[in-house]
């Protein structure tokens, strides 16, 4: 069993990573982030980094994405299958030419093709996660990463905005797998009783996924 989870940044997709995985008694690969040289650079000159820091992502996904799709049980807080998103809106915003992104689009197509030969070849389920863009930016600014504050710095406000928005788009073409949306405002992991009921919404979709046979034999 493969889950992969997916949301824009804060909105709590990591630790619903951990609970999932937890739940299920399977792997979490977690997003390189606190260990990523190139993430605060691209924080300071966006248009320096853009491109350094998508090649930097693609690699790093898609070295865990073949280590999920061959392995059992496993779930990734956020995947290759998202990660032309951000390529996209950092082209249109002039942070990756037109040049750059056409090297990243014929390196990804590549990386794509070759998980077919994959003896499993998607996830089973794509978990999506979404809040209002106020708690977003709550969120940001209580995890305290320096380089993601935005006090100060509207342009890298109307960023997360831009992203906010494209993420819904994203979720609504997304057809790789089977997939569900989940609310994190709503259900805010904080509370246990939450995190309970979300899990129950993922059995509950794996299990329709997986009929007749069912989550125990699927598992």
């Amino acid at each position: 069993m493969v889950i992969i989870t997916a949301g824009m940044i804060g909105v709590g997709k990591t630790t619903l990573t951990g609970k999932i995985a937890e739940h299920y008694g399977s792997k979490a690969f977690y997003e390189p982030v606190g260990d990523n040289p190139v993430l605060p650079l691209y924080y300071s000159d966006q248009k320096s980094y853009g491109f350094l820091l998508q090649i930097y992502f693609l690699n790093k996904r898609f070295a865990m994405i073949k280590k999920a799709l061959s392995d059992d049980n496993n779930v990734l807080d956020r995947s290759i299958y998202e990660d032309a998103l951000f390529t996209r809106e950092n082209n249109k915003e002039g942070n990756i030419t037109d040049t750059e992104f056409g090297v990243y689009t014929s390196l990804i197509d590549n990386m794509m093709n070759e998980l077919n030969d994959l003896p499993k070849k998607a996830p089973d389920l794509m978990v999506y996660s979404e809040t209002d863009f106020e708690t977003i930016l709550y969120r940001i600014k209580k995890r305290g990463r320096d380089y993601e504050q935005f006090d100060n710095n509207p342009d890298l406000e109307d960023y997360y905005h831009k992203m906010w928005l494209a993420y819904k788009d994203w979720y609504e073409e997304y057809d790789a797998s089977p997939k569900i949306k989940i609310n994190l405002q709503k259900y805010n992991l904080e509370n246990p009783k939450n995190v309970d009921a979300v899990l129950e919404q993922i059995d509950a979709a794996l299990t329709k996924i997986w009929a007749p046979k069912g989550i125990e034999e699927a598992m």
